[in-house]
């Protein structure tokens, strides 16, 4: 747990504060194109009614109104009418692919006439950008007189679609950057320069100065000669391995070593680092040195 205290809340802040940053300008750009979406909505309703309003004159009415254009789903409208008409097939596919051919979403595009109470089509045809694909059928038969309201689907953009990858590209990508930065922050437990550690591969070995500190057997090792730690000697010294040259706070100390005993004693954490100067004093170069108002730091002289 220790470990895990030392380098995560420094860390934390910058990964999520990155992960953050990333998703609001992922996000951003997938959104950037809302506002030409509304353009385009506000221009084709205008279209959509103009087809209404044709339909109408062709079944011979120029006074009944072409109810509001309703978006019934994503790229899909519906044209209501005030009161009954009838229409040629042929008329309304010319009207449509007239009318739409300058729509961005006009080169696909489904058209059903349904009859007012929306149980069933009266009549429906499908246009594509290849017209060797369209599907047209019974376009001399003029339909009934009736309510109907006319269905159009328009094939989703390219825009949609990338909105969409946007989002979901995020995702592994913020993945990634939060492995990145959590392999990043990994404790350090080798000291720079300390070759015996790594060619034994012991991560619980820290060579300080000429001081070889075995933490798990609780032992400094100092010229072939051995010194045994008690076990908070030990545990104050692995903090200090684990962060050398770097302050501590005291209140750090305090916590980690005595917060279990619920009882912490200013005096005990003084008295256990004198301890510990006493025992590394046969190397001038690593001292536990007073950051006055902070705490202690393990200064190391690889000089």
């Amino acid at each position: 747990m220790s470990q895990r205290r030392n380098f995560l809340p420094g860390k934390r802040k910058y990964l999520f504060g990155l992960i953050l940053l990333s998703f609001i300008a992922l996000v951003c750009a997938a959104f950037s194109m809302t506002g030409g979406d509304d353009f385009a909505f506000a221009r084709r309703e205008v279209l959509l009614r103009r087809i209404g309003h044709e339909i109408l004159l062709q079944s011979g009415d120029s006074t009944s109104r072409v109810l509001p254009v309703k978006k019934i789903a994503e790229n899909e409208y519906q044209i209501r009418f005030e009161k009954d008409l009838t229409f040629q097939p042929g008329s309304l596919v010319n009207t449509t692919r007239r009318l739409l051919a300058d729509d961005p979403l006009g080169s696909d595009y489904i058209v059903n006439v349904l009859n007012y109470d929306g149980s069933s089509v009266a009549y429906g045809y499908a246009i594509s950008k290849n017209k060797k694909e369209d599907i047209v059928a019974c376009i001399g038969r003029e339909q009934p007189r009736a309510r109907y309201m006319i269905n159009i689907k328009f094939k989703p953009s390219g825009i949609n679609t990338a909105k969409t990858g946007y989002l979901l590209g995020s995702l592994p990508l913020l993945a990634f950057v939060g492995f990145i930065f959590l392999r990043s922050a990994k404790p350090r437990r080798v000291l720079a320069g300390d070759q015996d550690t790594n060619d034994t591969g012991d991560t619980s070995l820290f060579t300080l100065g000429s001081v070889l500190f075995d933490a798990k057997n609780r032992h400094l090792i100092i010229h072939g000669e051995t010194i045994d730690l008690t076990g908070k000697e030990a545990r104050v010294l692995h903090i200090f391995a684990l962060s050398p040259n770097e302050t501590i706070e005291r209140s750090r100390l305090q916590k980690e070593i005595w917060e279990d005993e619920g009882v912490i004693v200013g005096r005990s954490l003084d008295m256990f680092i004198s301890k510990l100067r006493k025992k590394l004093e046969v190397d001038p170069k690593i001292k536990i040195v007073v950051i006055r108002g902070k705490g202690y730091k393990l200064e190391i002289s690889f000089q």
